[in-house]
């Protein structure tokens, strides 16, 4: 008899959608929840039942363990899968899930709580014979740093995502860097606890897929290369690494496998691993859960291991694996955040999300949003993985580029330009990335082609919802059109045929509501667009450009006034660092704004005293909110 019939899944956005699509192909039912804010999500909508989880932020709703157990309960549900983050490697959670008679599709508690202490996760793995990186625990001062050798990275114990850590480069950068790091790590996992880490400069980070089941099989199923990081972010994932051999792969696999086995583990995992200049691996540590960049595993292996996960659980025991993988796998993270401005996290409403014009063999998309949804600065800014599969890694490279420049999103701002901008540089193309380079990288802001210019003229002319040569006795018009700081007019002249553009001949040959065929000195094209009565929006090359009048940008175009400290996006209200009536000066830090797991950090744009407070930290802030206010 199966041990479970009800999936609860404790999670939301794309992966909540890949694991009830999963469970549905098993015949199970899926039970979705959903905050306030979520309400209209994908998620909820694809569930057999859901249940509302009162309140928006995660921490009221997806982190507390006794409403989502609470859930499972009224919906029948008697299975939990927790997806990634949130309470995926939560050793509490599963405990509790267990105690509640429900079965956690996930690791035992013992192996998440283990593989969760960064510290003694290492000490495991040296026992198991797996190499790891020097490093120190416990006391944390100038003798242990001296010990473990600059560079060094502080890292939170219960960290992961990226946060709790700082690069350390010399002992003078000691202090400030344990300090700042124990504040994020108590905020993220409320455990401030810390670790010392030798950094590995110019490291490739390259991971291993493990799968166990409870009658002592294991397996490995390849890696993968996730190099591509910005802030310890992941941006690409690829699978197979292309700078691991048959000998590393080799090395690699049996040490993951060893690391899997060394903690009784069940279900999958990831043992994650930096590979030195020299080709040397060292363990970093081990995410006990499914990882966002499984799908490119999935597309060179064959397998689906959101399935492979509930056979496991159901007390399946593992088959036969694969041996060898078939061609090039790579993932792009689309994030709702603008690349040109600091990567600040965006959030709105998706007006349109051209998914289906990405369509195209080899080519996979995991989306958490659609035509409609409303990204919120509540949780994490990725919308969709993009993926793609080639029997070479310049075939999935080049499919990949076309997927993201063909599914447009018209809303808030994605950096899909600047994934195609990354896949087709050399430092991708030639595999010399390495971890910290995009920290780095000179992000240059995409401008609309000519040809776009006079598009958007003409668009504006006669073709936009609100036209403005709607008359048949004006035929020739100067229009001014605003896009990306750029203001631009141009004479617009009908023809009998078509369109004139100052130099630019434009002909209509098609017109819908999501695109426009057209052509321009005697090539035709197509293009994404979507038109407002304010606004022309046009596709290209990844960007969505949106060109409007300037009189409709006069509001965002006003100058600030420095004495009125505002939220430079939505989200929490994080801390204040200047207390009323303290005096600053100009570049002082502020205040800090946390939404979608990046912190902002607000500077004084005047000389001045603290005169007000509008808001207190911990709060809830809009988009250009007051929240302090100067006296110059």
């Amino acid at each position: 008899m199966s041990r479970f019939a009800t999936v609860l899944v404790a999670n939301r956005g794309e992966i909540a959608c890949r694991v009830l699509r999963a469970a549905r192909a098993l015949g199970y039912r899926g039970v979705a929840v959903y905050s306030d804010a979520d309400a209209s999500a994908p998620h909820v909508a694809l569930a057999d039942s859901a249940v509302r989880l009162p309140g928006n932020k995660a921490s009221d709703t997806y982190l507390r363990a006794e409403l989502l157990i609470d859930a499972a309960k009224r919906a029948g549900a008697d299975a939990v899968h927790p997806g990634y983050g949130f309470l995926s490697e939560n050793a509490e959670f599963a405990e509790a899930c267990e105690r509640a008679g429900l079965v956690f599709i996930g690791p035992p508690a013992s192996a998440i709580r283990l593989m969760g202490d960064k510290a003694k996760a290492k000490a495991r793995m040296q026992e198991a014979g797996v190499p790891v990186v020097p490093g120190a625990s416990g006391q944390l001062d100038a003798e242990a740093a001296a010990r473990v050798g600059f560079p060094l990275l502080v890292k939170a114990t219960a960290g992961g995502g990226g946060r709790g850590i700082r690069i350390v480069r010399s002992a003078s950068e000691l202090a400030e860097a344990l300090e700042s790091a124990r504040v994020e790590a108590q905020s993220a996992f409320g455990n401030p606890e810390l670790m010392l880490e030798r950094f590995v400069e110019r490291g490739r980070h390259v991971e291993v897929q493990v799968f166990a089941d409870e009658h002592g099989n294991v397996a490995q199923l390849g890696e993968r290369d996730c190099t591509a990081q910005r802030r310890r972010q992941k941006v690409i994932e690829e699978a197979p690494s292309p700078i691991v051999g048959e000998a590393l792969r080799a090395r690699m696999g049996e040490a993951a496998v060893a690391a899997a086995r060394a903690v009784g583990y069940r279900g999958a995992g990831t043992i994650e691993f930096i590979v030195d200049q020299a080709g040397e691996p060292f363990f970093l540590e081990m995410n006990t859960r499914l990882q966002v960049e499984h799908p490119v595993t999935e597309l060179v292996t064959g397998l689906d291991l959101v399935e492979l996960q509930l056979r496991v659980a159901a007390g399946e025991a593992l088959s036969k694996f694969p041996s060898s993988t078939n061609g090039h796998a790579i993932e792009a993270r689309l994030y709702a955040e603008d690349p040109y401005a600091g990567f600040t996290p965006q959030t709105g409403k998706v007006l349109r999300f051209d998914v289906e014009r990405a369509s195209a063999p080899g080519v996979r998309i995991d989306a958490g949003v659609e035509t409609g949804s409303e990204v919120t600065p509540f949780y994490d800014a990725m919308i969709a993985k993009v993926i793609a599969h080639g029997s070479t890694r310049e075939d999935a490279t080049r499919r990949l580029r076309h997927a993201l420049q063909s599914a447009a999103l018209f809303g808030p701002r994605t950096n899909a330009r600047f994934l195609c901008d990354l896949l087709a540089s050399e430092e991708f193309t030639s595999a010399r990335m390495h971890t910290s380079m995009l920290d780095g990288w000179d992000v240059k802001p995409p401008e609309p082609s000519p040809e776009l210019w006079a598009l958007a003229f003409v668009l504006r002319a006669g073709g936009s919802a609100e036209p403005v040569l709607r008359s048949a006795s004006v035929a020739e018009l100067t229009i001014t059109l605003a896009c990306e700081g750029q203001t631009r007019s141009a004479r617009v002249r009908r023809l009998r045929d078509g369109w004139q553009v100052g130099q630019h001949g434009v002909q209509i040959l098609a017109r819908g509501e999501r695109e426009v065929r057209y052509e321009l000195q005697g090539v035709r094209s197509t293009r994404s667009l979507l038109c407002t009565p304010d606004t022309v929006q046009l596709a290209e090359a990844g960007s969505v450009f949106v060109f409007q009048e300037p009189s409709a940008l006069r509001s965002a175009q006003a100058k600030s006034d420095p004495t009125r400290v505002v939220a430079p996006l939505a989200g929490t209200l994080a801390r204040i660092v200047a207390p009323v009536g303290s005096a600053v000066q100009p570049g002082e830090l502020l205040l800090v704004v946390e939404a979608m797991k990046m912190e902002v950090k607000v500077f004084a744009g005047c000389a001045g005293t603290v005169k007000q407070h509008h808001r207190q930290a911990g709060e809830q802030v809009a988009a250009n909110e007051l929240l302090i206010e100067l006296e110059a």
